[in-house]
């Protein structure tokens, strides 16, 4: 492949997708808003799994499952050629009640994958008196977590030492389409043209294709969460409980996250959101009380209906593409998404169907 390719976004689905690009021979740029890999993909927790995997479509489920077996290649690769580890670390997931545990066995008896059931008086960690015989936890022993910042920035050196050409502070102001072909794009730092477009913008994808979004439908979804430090992991393995979890570092560090905020573009972090992220993490580590939250900090997440993305081709313009709506997930699906999207370009074959990530432009 030896077209080039201008990418909007340079977080990890826009990362990713140049990684892929460039191995392909395609000469790729990158214009991103801000610095590269400092938006939703930076303030993610890193879980390479949904919460609660049972709880998804099976749209979501497919491509993460999918993603997270690529990234004990990927990240090797990611620090062999960078010298930075992203730290992918199989520390397991374990999901606390209430959630139903019939429901969850069958999901993963019928996908094969590894699991536990303990009850509350058997986990250490877990506070006060349950005796009652339903109060059971999920352990997932093959769920495996990654650090975002040190992806990012091993992935941001990867593309730079691939040939990619990254663009900071460079705001995007419209695409200037004629007969059904974007003929190039204008931003804060001048005209680009390439052959090939791709949007990954994440929640700012909708205002970049403007009236050619169609029915597309990418929404600001605000993620707070906090950051605590130990002398060493207080647990080992990852806590999910409903929307809450708490992930362990393998250096003490530990994560609580997260909110879901339908706010718009607003990232300012508040009082009431740390309150209920502490409130809720202690009544699982009860220790967190005594400790100083050391960072609070948010995102914005491309929210997209059921959480399925749209990555292809735009159904009216023959060289733009979008891989965007990752939602919550951005992280753990990139490494699918872009292997989805650069088969697209070049019209291989896909892993399995793609059509459920082709429909965001036209469903209702």
């Amino acid at each position: 492949m030896k077209q080039s390719v201008i990418i909007v976004g340079a977080g990890v689905i826009g990362l990713a997708t140049a990684e892929r690009l460039l191995l392909q021979g395609a000469k790729v740029t990158l214009l991103e808003r801000r610095k590269a890999g400092q938006e939703s993909s930076w303030a993610g927790g890193g879980i390479l799994s949904p919460l609660c995997p049972w709880d998804y479509a099976n749209e979501v489920t497919q491509l993460t499952n999918y993603s997270a077996k690529q990234f004990p290649s990927w990240v090797s690769t990611l620090h062999k050629v960078s010298g930075i580890n992203p730290e992918y670390d199989k520390s397991g997931m374990c999901v606390l009640p209430p959630f139903n545990l019939d429901t969850a066995r069958q999901w993963c008896l019928v996908r094969q994958m590894k699991f536990a059931q303990h009850p509350l008086t058997d986990i250490p960690f877990i506070p006060g008196n349950r005796n009652k015989a339903q109060d059971f936890a999920l352990y997932l022993p093959e769920i495996a977590q990654i650090r975002n910042p040190r992806l990012l920035q091993a992935l941001l050196k990867r593309v730079t030492l691939l040939g990619g050409h990254i663009l900071e502070n460079c705001t995007v102001e419209n695409l200037k389409i004629t007969h059904r072909k974007v003929q190039s794009v204008n931003s804060s730092c001048g005209k680009f043209v390439a052959d090939y477009y791709i949007v990954c913008a994440g929640a700012w994808s909708k205002e970049i294709l403007g009236v050619h979004r169609l029915k597309l439908e990418i929404t600001p979804i605000k993620g707070q969460m906090l950051l605590f430090k130990f002398d060493k992991p207080p647990i080992r393995t990852i806590v999910v409980q409903g929307d809450l979890y708490i992930i362990p570092r393998q250096d003490g560090h530990l994560l609580v996250g997260s909110t879901l905020e339908n706010v718009g573009f607003d990232k300012q972090i508040t009082i009431s959101a740390r309150d209920y992220l502490l409130n809720r993490a202690q009544s699982i580590l009860p220790e967190l009380g005594r400790m100083p939250i050391i960072q609070h900090w948010s995102g914005l997440r491309p929210g997209s209906p059921n959480n399925i993305p749209t990555i292809g081709r735009h159904p009216n313009i023959r060289n733009l593409f979008i891989n965007c709506g990752h939602f919550r997930y951005g992280v753990t699906m990139a490494p699918a998404s872009a292997e989805i999207l650069v088969n697209e370009i070049i019209d291989t074959m896909q892993p399995f169907d793609i059509t459920p990530y082709q429909t965001g432009w036209t469903s209702d």
